[in-house]
C-alpha cells in the first residue's frame, strides 16, 4: 500500500517533469527558428526582442518583451528576462531568467532557475522550478500551479482553480542561491546569502588538506619534487589517466567479476586526486614561503594553507574558478601518479645489498691447507631483522598478497563443496576480507609470513627486533582496512615512504624484508 502522501506527489513529479521537458523542448526550437529569422536579415538585432504580429518572441542572451495592447504566440526567454504584458496565445518560458505576466495567457507560464511574477490570467498552469513564485491580485489561474525549490507568496484576491503544491519549499534555498551564483557563473565559490556553507565545506577540506601535508610530509614532499623537476611529465600522466580511468571503469564492469574492484578503483583515484590537490596548494603556497628560508615557516603545511587562500580566492572569479579547480586536481593527480611510477622504476632498478662478505684474511694462500669448514649457525628469526636485510617493494608484496588471495578462495572453494549445507551461504565482500585478516594474523604470529610470502621470500618482521606475537599480529591485520579504506592508499604508500613501510607496518611497529634464497622462512 502508498501512502497518501507518495500518492499525492507522484502526480506532481509527473506533472513537473512533463512540464520542464516541454518547456526546454518549446524553448529550444523557437530558439532555433528565431536565430535563422535573424540569420537571414543583415541587420544586427536589438537587445530587446518585441512583437506585435503575433509570431514568437524568442531571445537568447537577451530579455523577450511583449508590449501592452500586443500579441503573440509566445515569449521565451533563454539567459534573459521575459515580459509579457499583451496577449500571448500559447506560453511564457524562461530558462534562467525571469518571468513578468501581466497579460492574458492562453496556456502556461513556466520558469527554469528563475522568479515569476503573474498578475493576468493563465488558462492551464503555473510552473516554476529552482524559483519563487509571486501571484498579484488581479491573477486568476485555470489549472494548477506548481513551485520546486521556491516560495510561493499569493495574494488574498488572487484565484487558483486547480493544485498549489509547493515542493522542497524555501528549505532549498541555499541550492538555488548556488546554483545562481555559482554554478551558472562557473565558479565553485561566491559571496552572497544563503551560501555560508559552501564556504565552510572549503574551509574544512582545506584543513584537511594540511591535515594530510603534516601527517603525510615526506609523500607531500616527493611529489613536490616530482612535479618541480618534471612538470611535463605529470601533465602528461595527468591526460593519460584522465583518458584512461572511464575505459578501466568500463572494462571491470564488462568483465562481471570486476564490479568488485569498481569501488575501490573510484575510491584510490579519489584519495589520489585529494592528495594532488594538496601538492598543487604546497606548490603555490612555496612561492610565499620560500622567502623565509629553510625555518619552520617553510613547513609544507603551512605552504599548504597559505596555497589554499589563494586558490578561494580564485574560486570566487567567474569561469576562472571553475578552470582553476579542475586543474588544480588533474594536474596534482598527475603529479602522484608520476611520482609513483618514478618510484617502481627505482625500486625495479636497485640491486640487492650482498649478504655475506668473506674476510680478507680468508685469501687463499699457497701451500697453505686449507682450514676446517666451520659448522654454519642454525638459522634463527632473530637473524632475520629490519637491520640485516633490503625492505621489501610494493610489486612483490602486491604479488604475495594476490597469492593469499588465491589460497583462501581454494580453500573456501574445497571447504564448500565438503560441506555444502554448511558453506552454502553470502558471506559478502566485507566476511571474506574479515576472513582475509584472520589468516593473515594468524600466519604472521605462528610462522612470520603467509603462503604468499613464502613463494615471494617475504617476511614480516618488528622494528625492535622482537618475535612478533599476538597483539601486534591483530594490530597489524586490523589496520590493512584502514589502508584499504581510502582506495588502497596504505597499500601504495610503500612507494612513497623511505622504510618502506605501509600504514598498517608503521601502526603495528612492522615492516616487510626479503629473505636472499637459502634461508629459512618458516
Amino acid at each position: 500500500m502508498h501512502s497518501p502522501a507518495l500518492l499525492a506527489l507522484t502526480p506532481s513529479l509527473r506533472s513537473l517533469s512533463v512540464g520542464v521537458a516541454v518547456a526546454f523542448f518549446f524553448t529550444l526550437t523557437l530558439a532555433v527558428l528565431a536565430q535563422e529569422k535573424r540569420a537571414a536579415s543583415p541587420v544586427a538585432a536589438p537587445p530587446v526582442a518585441e512583437s506585435s504580429s503575433g509570431e514568437a518572441v524568442v531571445t537568447v542572451f537577451s530579455d523577450a518583451l511583449l508590449e501592452k495592447d500586443k500579441k503573440a504566440e509566445a515569449v521565451v526567454a533563454v539567459f534573459g528576462k521575459a515580459t509579457a504584458n499583451g496577449e500571448v496565445v500559447d506560453a511564457v518560458v524562461s530558462v534562467f531568467g525571469d518571468n513578468r505576466v501581466t497579460g492574458p495567457v492562453g496556456a502556461a507560464v513556466v520558469a527554469v532557475f528563475g522568479n515569476s511574477y503573474v498578475n493576468s490570467t493563465v488558462k492551464k498552469s503555473v510552473v516554476v522550478v529552482f524559483g519563487d513564485l509571486e501571484l498579484g491580485p488581479d491573477a486568476r489561474i485555470d489549472g494548477d500551479v506548481m513551485c520546486i525549490a521556491g516560495s510561493i507568496k499569493r495574494d488574498g484576491t488572487a484565484v487558483v482553480t486547480g493544485q498549489v503544491r509547493n515542493i522542497v519549499s524555501t528549505r532549498a534555498a541555499w541550492l538555488l542561491a548556488w546554483l545562481r551564483e555559482c554554478f551558472l557563473k562557473a565558479r565553485p565559490l561566491a559571496i552572497g546569502p544563503h551560501l555560508g556553507w559552501a564556504w565552510a565545506i572549503a574551509l574544512s577540506f582545506l584543513v584537511l588538506y594540511a591535515l594530510a601535508a603534516l601527517l603525510f610530509r615526506t609523500g607531500v614532499e616527493q611529489c613536490l619534487s616530482t612535479l618541480e623537476t618534471r612538470p611535463g611529465f605529470s601533465a602528461l600522466a595527468a591526460l593519460l589517466a584522465a583518458l584512461i580511468t572511464p575505459v578501466l571503469t568500463a572494462l571491470l564492469v564488462l568483465t562481471g567479476w570486476g564490479l568488485i574492484a569498481v569501488p575501490f578503483v573510484g575510491a584510490g583515484i579519489l584519495c589520489a586526486t585529494l592528495f594532488g590537490k594538496v601538492v598543487i596548494l604546497a606548490w603555490l603556497g612555496r612561492r610565499l614561503t620560500r622567502v623565509w628560508g629553510d625555518g619552520p615557516l617553510n613547513h609544507v603545511a603551512l605552504a599548504v594553507i597559505f596555497g589554499g587562500v589563494m586558490v578561494l580566492i580564485l574560486y570566487t572569479v567567474p569561469v576562472l574558478g571553475y578552470f582553476v579547480f579542475k586543474l588544480t586536481g588533474t594536474i596534482g593527480l598527475g603529479a602522484v601518479v608520476t611520482t609513483i611510477v618514478l618510484g617502481m622504476t627505482r625500486e625495479k632498478s636497485a640491486t640487492l645489498p650482498p649478504v655475506f662478505a668473506g674476510p680478507a684474511e680468508n685469501a687463499f694462500v699457497p701451500n697453505t691447507p686449507a682450514p676446517a669448514p666451520a659448522s654454519a649457525p642454525p638459522p634463527s628469526r632473530a637473524a632475520i631483522s629490519a637491520t640485516t636485510l633490503p625492505r621489501a617493494g610494493f610489486w612483490i608484496r602486491m604479488g604475495a598478497l594476490l597469492l593469499d588471495v588465491v589460497v583462501i578462495a581454494m580453500i573456501a572453494g574445497l571447504t564448500s563443496s565438503v560441506f555444502p549445507r554448511l558453506m552454502h551461504m553470502d558471506l559478502g565482500l566485507v566476511s571474506w576480507l574479515l576472513v582475509l585478516a584472520i589468516y593473515g594474523a594468524a600466519m604472521w604470529k605462528t610462522q612470520g609470513t603467509t603462503v604468499g610470502g613464502i613463494v615471494c621470500g617475504l617476511k614480516v618482521v618488528r622494528l625492535d627486533g622482537r618475535e612478533i606475537d599476538w597483539p601486534t599480529a591483530a594490530v597489524r591485520a586490523l589496520s590493512c582496512f584502514l589502508s584499504l579504506m581510502v582506495g588502497g592508499l596504505g597499500f601504495i604508500w610503500v612507494i612513497f615512504d623511505t622504510d618502506r613501510q605501509s600504514w598498517h607496518d608503521k601502526i603495528a611497529g612492522t615492516t616487510v624484508v626479503r629473505v636472499p634464497k637459502g634461508g629459512s622462512l618458516l
